[in-house]
């Protein structure tokens, strides 16, 4: 039940990878509050890297659904990649595929968030 998270920016992108199992929201508090900062800042471009996110539930789905809410009533964005089948169904059956901006790569989700605001 471990889950951990690295971030770089590059540009004006903050760029997140998570690892692991999101599971419980005390799990990415650190990571949120780092998000608000950079909000406050009028830094408001997020990916987030799932690639190494081994499973995650209602919870782990409520954080990233935060991230996004926050990003864009700021006038900003969240891209993600690198699903797993697990993360990948969970974000079908509860429709919010339809939601998130779901690229292949990093670079597309770059490109995205680039060429989107």
């Amino acid at each position: 039940m471990n889950f951990e998270y690295t971030h770089h920016k590059s540009d004006d992108i903050h760029q997140f990878t998570l690892q692991g199992d999101l599971i419980e929201k005390g799990q990415a508090v650190q990571m949120l509050y780092e998000i608000e900062r950079f909000i406050e800042k009028k830094e408001n471009k997020f990916i987030l890297d799932l690639t190494a996110l081994r499973y995650m539930n209602s919870t782990g789905l409520n954080i990233l659904i935060n991230v996004l809410t926050k990003s864009r009533k700021a006038g900003g964005d969240l891209a993600i990649f690198g699903l797993t089948p697990k993360v990948s169904e969970l974000l079908v059956i509860t429709k919010l595929d339809t939601i998130f901006n779901i690229v292949s790569s990093r670079e597309e989700a770059i490109k995205k968030l680039t060429n989107n605001l």
